[in-house]
């Protein structure tokens, strides 16, 4: 028996009728099943290749990527799951299109949707505007659709917004599930999700958010530590302390890497911008100030560097479970002593880690091609079953 074919057999046991020509906005909009799905139908496309099996759903199509953001992999692994399914991936450079001249949310939507299959909006750097530029431009899809513009409705894979980073950290898991062995034995394994230092500013929300928002549904021990000031959105914390109430596990803020490090199965050290003054920033940027933008950013590059012992060194390592707990990092990660003087993580440690990382960044191909597999296909345990049992291969020669 395949891999795929046990896979599909626990596919078929969740209720997921939901999915179908339905958007993936955020983690926690998808029921506990529904996420299953997701991690079941990732591991079945990563055995069907593995296996040179051909996993085409369709035979023409685009998918749509739009980066307001810059991006290698989330753009590559986008491209990669599109591909994957049969999709071409056709870019749109906002710079190069029309709307510099002026164009509406609605008319782009409905212009780059033409015989699109997927939509993925990457729009992470403005608190506020981020998820609701996604909502906005699928919404004029959807109302493009019911007019008889669209002969069919796109559906949408948020490759990063100012609230989630569903793909990242879907992948994230995903490799945690492998690497301790199945979803079920990670109750009870203590999660450090702590800020680090980095010599630079602004850097998006999205990712400890969506951490803290989905590992709190596995029964996990998630601790958020950060320096003062430097909190995330409060709704999204307030999500993960009802995911931890529900599931068994808990959620807690520290001031200290040290006590988020301390006994930790899992860590995840990374830099991010305090909510209030990405919110301060946004209005600067909506007022045109480039005067104050520039002031906002001299100010928290200060601030930054008054926290420069935030950092994953081996002294913080050694305190973990073992001195050797799961490094987690979305990468590009700020290195001391190769990308910056100071940064994030120490050059030793991140080499030690770095066959885990590249791991962790594999997944997120799969993750992308399962959002899109679930929303165009109405019966993927069908659809599995069929390309595991068909002699098509991926690679002919």
């Amino acid at each position: 028996m395949s891999k795929t074919t046990e896979l599909t057999r626990h596919l078929e046991t969740l209720h997921i009728n939901d999915m179908y020509k339905n958007d993936f906005y955020w983690t926690w909009d998808k029921t506990d099943e529904e996420l299953d799905a997701i991690f079941t139908v990732a591991d079945a496309l990563r055995d069907l290749r593995e296996r040179n099996k051909s996993t085409r759903v369709f035979d023409s199509g685009l998918g749509i990527s739009i980066f307001r953001d810059n991006s290698t992999r989330t753009r590559f692994s986008f491209a990669s799951a599109c591909n994957l399914l049969g999709l071409e991936v056709q870019d749109l450079d906002e710079k190069k299109s029309q709307i510099a001249h002026g164009e509406t949310v609605r008319e782009t939507a409905n212009m780059v949707s033409f015989m699109a299959d997927v939509i993925g909006i990457r729009d992470d750097m403005f608190i506020g505007e981020g998820h609701k530029y996604q909502k906005t431009f699928m919404d004029a899809v959807k109302e493009g659709y019911r007019d008889g513009i669209l002969e069919q409705q796109p559906t949408l894979v948020n490759l990063q917004c100012d609230v989630d980073h569903p793909t990242q950290c879907m992948a994230d898991m995903l490799h945690v599930i492998h690497q301790f062995g199945g979803v079920e034995n990670l109750k009870g394994k203590k999660v450090a999700m702590t800020w680090a230092y980095s010599p630079s500013y602004g850097k998006p929300l999205s990712v400890p958010q969506g951490v803290i928002g989905l590992f709190t549904r596995f029964g996990m021990d998630v601790v958020l530590a950060h320096p003062e000031g430097y909190d995330v959105m409060p709704e999204v914390e307030e999500i993960a302390k009802k995911n931890a109430a529900a599931t068994g596990g808990s959620y807690r803020k520290v001031a200290s890497m040290e006590e988020a490090f301390a006994d930790a199965d899992i860590v995840y050290p990374k830099s991010w911008a305090p909510f209030a003054a990405m919110e301060e920033r946004t209005k600067l940027y909506q007022a045109g100030d480039k005067a104050g933008i520039d002031a906002l950013e001299q100010r928290l590059l200060a601030q930054n560097a008054t926290h420069k012992d935030w950092a994953c060194t081996e002294e913080m390592m050694s305190k973990t479970k073992n001195g050797s707990a799961l490094y987690l990092h979305c990468l590009p990660a700020d290195i001391t002593g190769l990308s910056c003087p100071e940064g994030e993580v120490d050059r030793s440690v991140f080499d030690r880690y770095l066959v885990p990382l590249y791991k962790q960044a594999s997944f997120k191909p799969y993750i992308i091609a399962a959002m899109i597999l679930m929303s165009k296909v109405k019966d993927p345990v069908a659809a599995l079953r069929a390309m595991d049992e068909s002699g098509d291969k991926r690679k002919i020669f």
